[in-house]
Order: structure tokens, then C-alpha cells, then sequence
């Protein structure tokens, strides 16, 4: 362990910290300081100056003006065509195609002359005979509809008038009330109940049972409470004849002066302060992303990789 400070294993987690580089340097001031400073040493590159455009070759990269077609042989277009009709013609393997007959024309409008078929008796112009129409006979004759609505004019629907049948009020009601009356006539006990019909998971009412409630329990009777403790006499007040006390004021005792011992003098060893041993240190780590690419691309591999995709 150093006289002064920690140790490097303590700092930064290796026996040994590496050495720096940058010892003894200068220290250089980034107060002020240029962007470019080589801009401002030495000699600069120095160009011509600009060059308006005009009909010298000054104006140009090249020193002489260079054609694009300078040298090149001339072609006769006419001559090329016939060189390519000849070379294709000789790849025929004998004449042209020709037909046995030439075309048909026809002759004047409704000649079927030149046709691949003749004339069809469904697209014939003449005038079929037509059969003579029979009339089906006349409908059957009614009486004009009656005006009126119906209600409250007599005579006007298509059977005789009804006679008036009163209705009791909320007829349905007592139908409906008679029919429950004569089901439950009927009925001989209670509704028969399946225990394995399976059922939800909990009640949809939790308060909800099907048999009777138990008798109501009676509250137990109310217990008098008895009456505070009071003492038979009142406290006593603390005063300078101790009456207020259980037991009378101790008498004094003489306490002898007696002087601490002092400890003696301790040597540095013991009085040096206790440190306890330091835990695992962090040290510097390589990250992930390093690792990966010197695992995928190395000096064995490094013309033949690609690039994989997550």
C-alpha cells in the first residue's frame, strides 16, 4: 500500500494503473483558438484566378480544342439497310407464302358473293305472317268503393255492421291472473331442482339463500358499569418536610473525591484508524457492440464478411 492515497487496485481495479502518454506536454489553451490554424501558416494554394467563357481555348481545361468524331470512318445508313435485308433473306428456307385464290370482293350491297357462307332465312327481309289476336275477354265489373272511413258510418264495410261488445279495463291483466291461478292448482310441490346444473362461479346476489333464516338472537343485557375508584384521603403536596412522600427524606452519606484514571500514552500504531478491507472493485470493460464485431470480423474473415441483420 502507498505512503499517500489509495493504491491502484483500490482507483481503477488493476494492479497497476497504465502510463500516459501526454506526460511533460505543454498545456495548450482553447481560449481564442482558430478553427483551421494551418490555414493561417505558410504559403496557401494559389490559384490562376477565374476565367470568363469566350472563343480562346484560354477559357478551358485543354490546351487544344478536341472533337468528339476526330478520326471516325463514315457510314452509309442505305448501305447497312440492304447488308441486313440480305442477311435476313437467306435464312429463309424457301419462297414466300403464297395463297391458292386471291380475295373475294362482294358486288353491290345484298350480294353474298365472297362470303364463307350463304345467306341465312333468319336475316331475310320479308314479312312474316303474323297470327290474328283474340282478345281474352273483359274483366269482371264492382260497384264503386263507398266514401267514409268506416267508423261510425253504418254500412259502408263489405260484411254486415258488428254489433258493440263492451271491454272491461286491462282485460289482459285479469286473463293473465286467472291462468297463473288455475297453474298453481295444478302443481303438487315444489319445483324439482337439479344439483348438477352447473352454476357461475358466484352468486349474482351473495345475500340470497334457500333456506329459512335462523331466529334472531337475543342482545345480551347491558352490564353496569361501576362507579370510579375515589380514595379515601387526598394526595399530599410535596413540600420541604417530604409529607408528600411514602417513605422520609434518606440522610446524606459522605462521598469520598476520588480521581479517574487517566490512560497512558499510546503509541501510533494504536491510534491508527480502522479501515476496513475494500470490496470488488469496477475496472474498464470492453462494451457489447465491440465484442460482437471482433467476434463476427477478424484477420481470418475480413474479405469474405457481410453484414448480418437483427
Amino acid at each position: 500500500m502507498p505512503a499517500e492515497g489509495k493504491s491502484d487496485l483500490e482507483r481503477v481495479g488493476l494492479f497497476s494503473e497504465m502510463s500516459y502518454i501526454t506526460i511533460g506536454d505543454k498545456y495548450v489553451s482553447h481560449y481564442m483558438r482558430p478553427f483551421n490554424e494551418a490555414a493561417s501558416k505558410n504559403k496557401q494554394m494559389l490559384p490562376g484566378g477565374s476565367k470568363t467563357m469566350s472563343a480562346l481555348q484560354a477559357g478551358y481545361f485543354d490546351p487544344e480544342f478536341v472533337r468528339v468524331f476526330n478520326g471516325e470512318a463514315y457510314t452509309d445508313p442505305v448501305q447497312l439497310r440492304r447488308r441486313h435485308r440480305l442477311a435476313e433473306s437467306k435464312k429463309n428456307l424457301g419462297k414466300a407464302f403464297l395463297p391458292s385464290n386471291g380475295d373475294k370482293w362482294p358486288c353491290g350491297l345484298g350480294s353474298y358473293y365472297g362470303t364463307i357462307g350463304g345467306s341465312y332465312p333468319y336475316f331475310s327481309p320479308q314479312v312474316r305472317e303474323k297470327v290474328r289476336y283474340v282478345s281474352p275477354g273483359k274483366n269482371f265489373y264492382t260497384n264503386p268503393g263507398k266514401k267514409g272511413t268506416g267508423y261510425g258510418y253504418a254500412n259502408l264495410t263489405i260484411g254486415e255492421q258488428y254489433e258493440y261488445l263492451p271491454e272491461e279495463y286491462d282485460l289482459a291483466r285479469i286473463i293473465a291472473k286467472k291462468a297463473q291461478e288455475q297453474h298453481k292448482q295444478l302443481l303438487k310441490g315444489r319445483p324439482f331442482r337439479l344439483n348438477l346444473y352447473p352454476q357461475e362461479y358466484f352468486d349474482k346476489n351473495p345475500y340470497f339463500t334457500d333456506k329459512p333464516l335462523p331466529p334472531m338472537k337475543k342482545s345480551p343485557s347491558e352490564k353496569r358499569v361501576a362507579l370510579p375508584f375515589i380514595p379515601s384521603s387526598p394526595a399530599k403536596k410535596a413540600g420541604g418536610m417530604k409529607g408528600g412522600t411514602f417513605d422520609p427524606y434518606p440522610s446524606h452519606s459522605a462521598e469520598p473525591y476520588v480521581v479517574k484514571d487517566t490512560k497512558g500514552v499510546t503509541s501510533a500504531r494504536e491510534r491508527q484508524i480502522f479501515h476496513p478491507p475494500p470490496g470488488p472493485k469496477s475496472r474498464p470493460v470492453t462494451s457489447i457492440v465491440t465484442l460482437n464485431v471482433q467476434r463476427s470480423l477478424n484477420a481470418n474473415n475480413y474479405k469474405t464478411a457481410q453484414l448480418t441483420f437483427f
